[in-house]
């Protein structure tokens, strides 16, 4: 048995993707409150990167740091939808899969803090 919406290739593919992944960026956007504050917190945090950094590594380290921070939102708010869609019940198995996600982010949170006080403490030195 196939999937029906796996038959696209080449550029057409390319497209439709780029398009379904913006949608699922506007969605969180909208729809996520902890999307929108992470995101507001790359956009402050990109320049002063660029600031705080030494190098393009340390800057890399910094951006990336905050990027991580986002991808692991959008895992966890693609999870809870999951779950919300399957059943709003309260069942074991569902706050285990949606409290296991909000560990990730919460450990890309001090990952992300651990990176950027490193870093200050350095540009500050």
């Amino acid at each position: 048995m196939s999937n029906p919406h796996k038959g696209r290739t080449g550029l057409d593919r390319i497209i439709r993707a780029a398009g379904y992944s913006w949608a699922g960026l506007k969605a969180a956007y909208t729809g996520e409150s902890a999307f929108r504050q992470e995101t507001w917190l790359l956009i402050i945090g990109a320049p002063l990167a660029f600031w705080v950094g030494r190098d393009w590594v340390q800057i890399a380290l910094l951006l990336g740091s905050l990027l991580a921070v986002l991808i692991v939102e959008l895992l966890n708010s693609a999870i809870e939808a999951v779950v919300d869609r399957v059943s709003f019940e309260m069942h074991h198995l569902s706050k285990r899969a949606k409290d296991i996600a909000s560990a990730a982010v919460m450990l890309s949170l001090l990952l992300a803090g651990g990176v950027w006080a490193a870093a200050v403490w350095q540009h500050l030195r």
